[in-house]
This record gives C-alpha cells, structure tokens and sequence, in this order.
C-alpha cells in the first residue's frame, strides 16, 4: 500500500499542473454567482479547484464510492453551499456494481478488462499482481441527472465536470433534458483497453454535438492514455 501512496502522491504532482491549465483556462469563462456541478469528487480535489477558481453559490458534489465519500463528508461537511451526494449519476434509477480499487481514484462502475496489458503494466508499477485482489464490488446507487436538477431546482449550470473512470458517457445520456441549461461540460476520456466502457470517445461527441456543444478544449494527461476536453454550448445553434 505505501507503493501506492507513494505512486498516487507523485500522479498529483503532475497533475496538479494539468489541472492548472484546465481552469486557467476556464478561470474567465465562468459568470459569477456560478453553479458547479462535481460528478466523480473523488476526495474532493476539483471542489479545491472551484473554491480558488470560480465565484459560485451552490456547488453539487457526486461521488459513488462510500469510501472516497467519507474522505469528502471529513473535509467539507461544514462548507457553505456545498451539497455532497452518496450516488451515481447515470443513465438509469437503479443499483449498480461498483468497483472499489486499491487505488481509489481508479475505481469504477466500468467492467475490468482483465487482459488488458495496459492494466498489467498499472498493476506491476503498483507492486501488485492479477493473482491478488486490487479491487472490492461494492453495490451503489445510480441516479439521473435530470431528475437531481428538477428535484432541487436549480435552473442553470455553469460548469459540469464529469470524471467517472469509464462511465462519462452514461452521465450525459442521463443529462439530456438538463443539457440546454449548461454551460461548459469539462470530462476526461480513457483511451486504454482497462475498461469496459461500451462506449467510443464519438458516442460523447455526437451525443453533445447533437445537443449544440462544441469543443473549445483538449489536453492529454500525463503518464495516462486519456485526454481531458471541454464543450461550450453554441449559442449561435441554440434555438
């Protein structure tokens, strides 16, 4: 485990520099008195990147991991304006298998390629092997974006950030009726064979081309397979 730690501590450190560009970027673009939406908070590293970023009155914090959601609820439960929710979004009501890495900010409601050699290579620089246990199924619960937007309504969001491990896609589907009151849609994409998505970098963007977005932004992380974008809704599409 402290291979891990020291693995995941360096990952930050990158990606802290990553994440610096992606709200630089963004830093202007986002009104004042903004709505954030944290789909995938993990232990809360982008609700830091809000805080020191936007100027917001609510933010909406999803994570399905009852693990990663205790590190959440010790950080921020007294945070104003800041709403942190034990689910899922997704495309449909339901329960889910969900899988709970060693590597927490890993784990995944997408299926595990077993064979993949980009695993075996993740798993080996871990110290960690396929003959060992590196992930727990735990059930969750899956809940609809627009549903959560009629149910506490809201009537805008700024910024939806989406970071899912593999289940991106199915967020958005679940958003649709939702999508016409957002404003940017920041996500992340995998590229590797570790996860069974069932879905194609294409899905998405024709998904949110058909709903009059448009990409203003792409960079691939470091170390990983997997690209960061943002959409911007086409105000000149929008009827």
């Amino acid at each position: 485990m402290l291979r891990i730690y020291i693995i995941q501590k360096l990952l930050n450190f990158f990606d802290y520099f990553q994440q610096k560009k992606v709200f630089n970027f963004l830093k202007d673009k986002i009104n004042k008195n903004s709505i954030l939406f944290d789909v995938g908070a993990h232990y809360g590293e982008t609700i830091i990147n809000f805080d020191k970023n936007f100027d917001y009155s609510q933010i909406h914090s999803f994570e399905a991991s009852p693990k990663n959601f205790l590190e959440l609820e010790k950080k921020f439960s007294k945070k104003k304006n800041l709403f942190i929710n034990n689910f899922a979004l997704s495309n449909e009501n339901k329960q889910l298998s969900f899988n709970q890495f060693s590597d927490s900010s890993s784990s995944t409601l997408s299926k595990i390629n077993k064979d993949s050699k980009y695993l075996k290579r993740k798993l080996k620089v871990q110290g960690l092997s396929n003959k060992v246990d590196y992930f727990q199924k735990i059930n969750v619960n899956l809940r609809l974006l627009d549903d959560y937007f009629l149910d506490k309504k809201i009537d805008k969001i700024d910024l939806l950030k989406i970071d899912t491990e593999g289940h991106e896609y199915y967020v958005l589907k679940g958003s649709v009726q939702t999508l016409p009151k957002i404003e940017y849609i920041y996500f992340e994409h995998h590229y590797d064979d570790m996860l069974k998505k069932g879905y194609t970098f294409s899905d998405i963007h024709s998904l949110l081309k058909k709903n009059n977005f448009k990409m203003i932004f792409k960079s691939k992380m470091f170390f990983r397979k997997t690209f960061e974008y943002i959409y911007q809704k086409d105000k000149f599409l929008t009827f």
